[in-house]
């Protein structure tokens, strides 16, 4: 977990309150991606989120930086509802936050030089005053990711992945962001190539007092770079603690069959750890199951499961979930 140089705020740099996010599929079914998200982030922390895949991470997280409009619910950023931004507002909004995409090949266009991909931004919002300027800031910008100045001046296509990915970083820092979504940023990697990109993400938030959105399916990674973990299924938030409380006793069922899979090197001192194998699949998001939405799949199911969704509390301090019998 890394050691944050700014100061956490009074209030959350972001709040999210009953977020929800729906696509419409056709003939009258509507894809319930995100569903009632509340939560916070504070100035300088790492809030990592996981689930399987389809439980709405990725949804989650660009509604929240309004590359989708929402269904319901409000993003407030420094206390400001970004959703009701409009024109030149929103576009300075833009320029607090910013996204590291999954595909280090698809994210960048291959028709652009790696200079003119850096700087889109600046272009964008206007941050540099003459090309020397816009050519030292894409040099800075590459140093600071630890990549060489005469890269500026190759494409895409002649960098490896974890390469691609630190220009992509690079795109994200142009306009000295606050906040950034890291959006499955290592799952395309190479595992020794993914440990150099959580690194290089510590010593950015390190030097340049960044606030993290971290996306992913790596569950070990999760907890090494975050501060506290959000727990997300089926589009709903259903268990969120610190990151060393959370990993150390899960207190949803769903999150104990996630950490249960977690590969572990046993040392023949310590008893094997338990895999806790979900039966059936996850459900469609299209038509989801009454009351809790993991009541299918869960071996403590009951009839009050079906009937009622339970409430997202507080089981101890700190530690959220949203399971009857948590």
């Amino acid at each position: 977990m890394s050691t944050l140089n700014v100061k956490k705020s009074a209030g959350p740099l972001l709040e999210v309150n009953g977020l929800s996010k729906h696509f419409s599929v056709g003939k009258g079914q509507t894809l319930k991606a995100v569903n009632d998200l509340s939560l916070t982030v504070q100035a300088g922390e790492t809030l990592g989120v996981v689930g399987e895949s389809g439980c709405g991470k990725s949804t989650a997280g660009r509604t929240i930086l309004r590359l989708y409009e929402p269904t319901a619910g409000e993003t407030k950023f420094e206390g400001t509802n970004i959703y009701k931004l409009k024109g030149s507002k929103l576009k300075a909004m833009r320029r607090e936050m910013a996204m590291i995409f999954q595909d280090p090949y698809a994210s960048l266009n291959p028709r652009f030089s790696v200079a003119d991909i850096i700087a889109e931004p600046l272009d964008i919002h206007g941050l540099a005053g003459s090309s020397k300027e816009r050519k030292k800031k894409v040099e800075s910008l590459l140093e600071m990711v630890g990549l060489r100045a005469e890269h500026a001046n190759r494409f895409p296509h002649e960098f490896s992945g974890g390469q691609r990915q630190r220009i992509g970083i690079a795109r994200a820092l142009a306009v000295n962001p606050k906040f950034i979504v890291c959006d499955e940023a290592i799952s395309a990697l190479d595992v020794s190539i993914q440990a150099q990109v959580v690194n290089l993400l510590q010593e950015l938030q390190d030097s340049l007092g960044l606030t993290y959105l971290f996306i992913a399916h790596d569950l070990s990674m999760v907890k090494h770079i975050s501060d506290r973990v959000a727990v997300m299924y089926l589009g709903h938030l259903v268990e969120l603690a610190d990151s060393e409380d959370l990993y150390a006793d899960p207190r949803h069922p769903y999150t104990q069959a996630l950490l249960s899979a977690i590969p572990s090197v046993e040392t023949g001192t310590e008893q094997p750890k338990e895999r806790i194998v979900l039966t059936g699949d996850l459900p469609s998001p299209i038509n989801p199951p009454s009351g809790c939405p993991f009541r299918t799949r869960c071996p403590l199911a009951t009839e009050k499961c079906a009937a009622q969704m339970p409430e997202f509390r507080e089981v101890s301090k700190g530690h959220w979930a949203a399971c009857h019998y948590a």
